[in-house]
């Protein structure tokens, strides 16, 4: 089985089990429904966890498991790492991709010069994600993931093209 990271369970909430979570995850409404199942990282192992409840508090999921319901016994859960399995993931959209579909593509200007390889997607806290471009012999670029600058996502060549405007590299 492939697992993605979803989030880190960060500490816990309330006296009934619940976990503030911080997310790496665009679909935490799909992610963290009720009755999915997640896997808690634990050393070299995944432990299937089915959720229980999941809300929103501050703008941080919370979610609980079931049979875990008492914060006693989700103690030992902060700092885990939750992952979902990869083969549950649902097909976005053409034009979209996943997080993880993007990391390691090639980018090349407009010209097909090679600018590097994408070795993040960063979140900018409400503003556009940025493209971490990790480039051979020189700094990381940071690219706004918005059609300007990335102009054409090629899944077949595994190639991002991206528009070179001045103080952009």
């Amino acid at each position: 089985m492939d697992y993605i990271l979803i989030g880190k369970i960060i500490n816990t909430h309330g006296l009934k089990g619940e976990l503030k979570i911080k997310s790496s995850s665009f679909f935490d409404d799909e992610r963290y429904a009720v009755n999915n199942t997640v896997y808690l990282k634990e050393e070299n192992s995944y432990i299937p966890m089915k959720i229980a409840t999941y809300r929103r508090v501050k703008d941080l999921p919370l979610i609980s498991f079931k049979e875990y319901q008492d914060i006693n016994l989700v103690e030992p859960f902060k700092n885990m790492e939750i992952y979902f399995n990869k083969a549950d993931r649902k097909p976005l959209k053409d034009g979209r991709h996943y997080i993880d579909e993007l990391i390691g593509m090639r980018t090349v200007d407009e010209e097909g010069n090679i600018i590097g390889a994408v070795s993040a997607v960063e979140s900018t806290n409400g503003a556009q994600n940025n493209l971490r471009i990790q480039r051979e012999g020189m700094k990381d670029a940071l690219i706004p993931m918005i059609p300007f600058f990335v102009t054409d996502i090629d899944d077949d060549t595994h190639t991002i093209t991206i528009h070179i405007t001045e103080g952009l590299l």
